[in-house]
C-alpha cells in the first residue's frame, strides 16, 4: 500500500516542514480510512481536488477549513452520496470507492449531517430504536421486539452513553438544539460503527452545550475512529489527534493540533493571524 509521502497534495501550498517532517510511516491494513487523490468535480468546478490523507484505526481526526473549502463535499465522497470522480477510498484496507452508501454503512461507516435528520414527532428512545433496527439483521421483521430483545437493550445502552436517559420519552420536537445533536451522535453510534464522520456537530450550540459535546466526543471508545469537520477550532483541536486543513478544495496542511494552531499560514487564513 502506498505511503502518505507518495500521496499527492497541492504543490502550491505544501510547506517544507510538512514535506520534511510530517509524513507517516507506510500505511498498514489497520488504517481505518485512506484517501488517495480523491477528487469530486461538478462540471468544470473541482469542489474537492486531489485530497490525500489517512486515518489510523482508533484515531480522532479533524478536517478544518472556511466555508467553501470542500469539507462537506469530501464527506459526501467518503460516504458515497457524491462518489469521487477521481481517486481511491479505502476503508480498513478495502477499496470502497464505487460502493453505494448502504454498503458502506454495513461495513461500519456512519455519518451525521449539518442539518438534523430526526423524527421530530417520535420520542428520543424511538429515534434511537429505529437507528438500532436500521443496521440490525432482521430489520424488516414485522414483529415488534420485546423488552429483552437485543435491539431494545442496545437502545437503552445508547441512551446512557449520550446522556439522554432522563428525557428518553420526550418528543424530539421538545428538545433543545444541543440535545438533538447528542441524539444524532447516539443514532450514529448504533450498530457498533468503526468510523463516524461528524459534520459540524457544534453548529448552533451554546457554550454549555459545546462543553457537553466535547465530553461526549471524548467518551467515545478508544478503538472507534472519527473524522470531524468543524468551524469551532477550539472544539476541533481539543478532540482530535491529527488535523488536515483544506483551502479551495485542496489540502493546505497536515499536522498535529499544536502544529496546526501555530502554523502562520493557517493563522492568517482561518484565525485572523492569531488564536
Amino acid at each position: 500500500m502506498a505511503s502518505i509521502s507518495q500521496m499527492r497534495s497541492s504543490p502550491r501550498v505544501a510547506s517544507p516542514a510538512v514535506a520534511a517532517g510530517q509524513e507517516r510511516a507506510p500505511l498498514a491494513s489497520s488504517d481505518a480510512l485512506v484517501l488517495q487523490g480523491v477528487t469530486r468535480a461538478f462540471g468544470a468546478l473541482r469542489a474537492v481536488d486531489d485530497v490525500s490523507f489517512a486515518v489510523a484505526a482508533g484515531q480522532k481526526y479533524a478536517v478544518l477549513g472556511s466555508n467553501g473549502a470542500g469539507k462537506t463535499t469530501l464527506f459526501n465522497a467518503i460516504t458515497g452520496d457524491f462518489p469521487p470522480t477521481a481517486g481511491r477510498i479505502e476503508f480498513f484496507g478495502e477499496d470502497i470507492t464505487a460502493l453505494p452508501p448502504h454498503e458502506r454503512i454495513r461495513k461500519g461507516l456512519r455519518r451525521t449531517y449539518q442539518s438534523s435528520l430526526l423524527f421530530r414527532d417520535l420520542s428520543v428512545r424511538d429515534n434511537l430504536f429505529l437507528a438500532v433496527r436500521g443496521v440490525a439483521s432482521g430489520r424488516f421483521g414485522m414483529w415488534r421486539p420485546g423488552a429483552g430483545h437485543p435491539s431494545r437493550l442496545a437502545t437503552e445502552d445508547l441512551l446512557e452513553r449520550v446522556r439522554l436517559s432522563h428525557i428518553a420519552d420526550e418528543p424530539v420536537a421538545n428538545l433543545a438544539h444541543g440535545q438533538q445533536r447528542q441524539l444524532e451522535i447516539g443514532m450514529a453510534l448504533a450498530g457498533a460503527p468503526r468510523l463516524i464522520l461528524f459534520d459540524e456537530p457544534a453548529a448552533g450550540l451554546s457554550p454549555a452545550e459545546r462543553r457537553e459535546l466535547v465530553l461526549l466526543l471524548g467518551s467515545l471508545p478508544a478503538h472507534m475512529s472519527f473524522v470531524i469537520i468543524e468551524h469551532d477550532l477550539d472544539i476541533a483541536l481539543r478532540v482530535s489527534q491529527r488535523v488536515t486543513v483544506m483551502h479551495n478544495g485542496r489540502v493546505l496542511r497536515h499536522g498535529t493540533p499544536a502544529e496546526i494552531e501555530s502554523d502562520p499560514q493557517v493563522q492568517a487564513l482561518y484565525m485572523g493571524g492569531r488564536h
